[in-house]
């Protein structure tokens, strides 16, 4: 809930403390910040840019990996997160992996902070000490100064500066990426989005400020049904690119089960 990390949480626009009153959060300074029906709050200073992941994406995300096709990376995920403190997941789509989380650390709170709002709305009930928040992850994030222990990042967005800012002096980020093996069966076949040979090496260089502190590459093979390949391509950023009918007419000439690979690699940064 939203109560349980609001010591964490700053005003986008002044950057002082917030409080809550029924129905809203408002800072010292007057600015006032209304509590949705589903329990997240928008914390976005101005309009956001882009709106994210639309519905048909998130109830894809939510379908797939509620499911436990991805629970290996979400094993991987929790174990690169252990400790105690905050933990502050950026693109945090459903809340899946912060929740899990948040499960393996009984005195632990996470805020789950996503621009799209279908996300949102799953976000705020995916565990109850979980506080979602609507934000755009590159610009100034409403988090307090050295606030979080923990920054998650899995399939999102970098913003290398504000991370640096709310992370503790010991604080941890932990970023999930694909390989360039990474549903390799898929990609050819459905003429998906590829991952290059160079990812590792472009997310290290996305971070000034930090360096490696451990890495770990998880790779598993999926037998999936025709209808769990649309949820798995239509929950990641190859839907914004491939046609519908032209997908399901693709994936219907595929044999069945459909054998893929997911491999990622766990990388774990601390601030220089």
């Amino acid at each position: 809930m939203l109560a349980d990390v609001l010591s964490y949480l700053c005003c986008p626009h002044c950057s002082t403390t917030l409080t809550a009153s029924p129905g809203s959060l408002r800072c010292e300074s007057g600015h006032t910040f209304d509590i949705a029906r589903q329990g997240y709050v928008n914390l976005q200073a101005g309009k956001a840019p882009v709106t994210g992941d639309n519905a048909d994406m998130v109830t894809a995300r939510h379908e797939f990996l509620s499911a436990g096709h991805y629970d290996p990376i979400v094993a991987a995920t929790v174990a690169a997160a252990s400790g105690e403190g905050c933990v502050l997941d950026l693109g945090a789509g459903t809340g899946h992996y912060l929740a899990a989380v948040l499960d393996a650390a009984p005195d632990r709170v996470g805020i789950a902070l996503e621009i799209a709002k279908p996300a949102l709305r799953r976000a705020a009930r995916a565990h109850p000490r979980l506080g979602a928040v609507g934000a755009d992850t590159w610009q100034r994030l409403p988090v307090r100064n050295g606030a979080i222990s923990v920054v998650l990042d899995v399939f999102a967005p970098r913003n290398a500066a504000e991370t640096a800012r709310v992370l503790s002096s010991d604080g941890r980020l932990v970023v999930v990426s694909p390989t360039p093996a990474h549903l390799r069966e898929l990609v050819s076949a459905l003429h998906l989005l590829t991952v290059d040979a160079d990812k590792a090496a472009r997310v290290s260089a996305s971070l000034p400020g930090f360096v490696v502190s451990g890495e770990e590459r998880c790779e598993f093979g999926m037998s999936l049904t025709h209808g769990q390949v649309l949820a798995l391509v239509g929950m990641g950023p190859s839907a914004w690119h491939v046609d519908g009918d032209v997908l399901a007419e693709r994936v219907s000439a595929l044999p069945q089960p459909v054998r893929v690979t997911a491999s990622v690699t766990v990388t774990r940064y601390v601030k220089e």
